[in-house]
């Protein structure tokens, strides 16, 4: 069989140009896309905003959890009330068990950078329909770390172990939802929308969005 020189030709004449601006532009979005889940400057080893906060989140709720495990010592709830604030917001309690950044400001980072990066020129339509779903669950969790926030100043200020017990399972409920989303709707999934994701399901829309993009 002869080959055909002019098809490689052809082929590449009817290949799409994409000119070295666009690729500028893009790369605005990308860069935005990278400060969401590779890495930021003022993180702890300057993770990405998304797994900084999923690595609070997770201590959160294992500290939500030591605080159910004996529910009649006072003292013990305070503590990692105590635990919990810290790993929420650093500047509520300095000292914890956390990585020292907090969920709520890495959840912030989250949707403001995701938000640069649907913004930015050239972004593509694939960024723009998974930013606005990562945005929604970052803040989800942001609404979620208020209602903790709430919980764990109410839990010290509380002058009984009853007292301090009687908020200690949606201490648990909530922190593990700022991971894991809740399915709000009873549809047996958590979804995006409607309240109900968490930070894995940004995640999962992160996935998404950098698969399309070519990102790895």
């Amino acid at each position: 069989m002869k080959y055909n020189l002019a098809i490689p030709v052809l082929l590449a004449a009817m290949a799409p140009v994409v000119s070295a601006s666009a690729y500028a532009k893009a790369g605005k979005s990308h860069a935005h896309i990278g400060h969401v889940m590779k890495s930021w400057g003022d993180t702890p080893d300057k993770m990405g905003f998304l797994p900084t906060a999923i690595a609070e989140a997770k201590i959160t709720h294992k500290h939500a959890n030591l605080a159910a495990k004996d529910t009649s010592n006072l003292k013990a709830m305070k503590l990692h009330a105590t635990h919990v604030l810290h790993t929420l917001d650093p500047n509520l309690q300095k000292k914890g068990p956390g990585l020292g950044y907090g969920v709520v400001a890495a959840a912030k980072g989250t949707a403001a950078h995701i938000g640069f990066a649907a913004k930015s020129a050239g972004a593509s339509k694939n960024v723009k329909a998974h930013a606005k779903h990562v945005s929604e669950t970052a803040n989800n969790t942001s609404k979620r770390a208020g209602i903790l926030v709430s919980l764990s100043k109410k839990i010290l200020a509380a002058n009984s172990a009853a007292e301090a017990a009687s908020m200690i399972p949606k201490l648990v409920a909530v922190s593990s939802a700022l991971n894991a989303g809740e399915d709000l709707n009873g549809d047996g999934k958590v979804s995006w929308k409607g309240g109900e994701g968490g930070l894995m399901t940004a995640k999962a829309h992160m996935g998404f969005m950098m698969k399309g993009e070519g990102l790895k």
